[in-house]
């Protein structure tokens, strides 16, 4: 736990308060479709 407010305090520190949401917006968006696409590969996998 005191890592993870370490890592915290440094993000804010870099990119400010303002763009914390954005960042994690953004990365949440790129997890989301890293994650549709592997699904799309099993999918068209199991349909052949």
């Amino acid at each position: 736990m005191p890592e993870l407010l370490v890592i915290l305090g440094v993000a804010v520190l870099l990119f400010g308060g303002k763009k914390i949401p954005e960042l994690a917006k953004g990365l949440g968006e790129g997890i989301r479709n890293f994650k549709t696409a592997l699904r799309g590969d099993d999918e068209q996998k199991k349909e052949a």
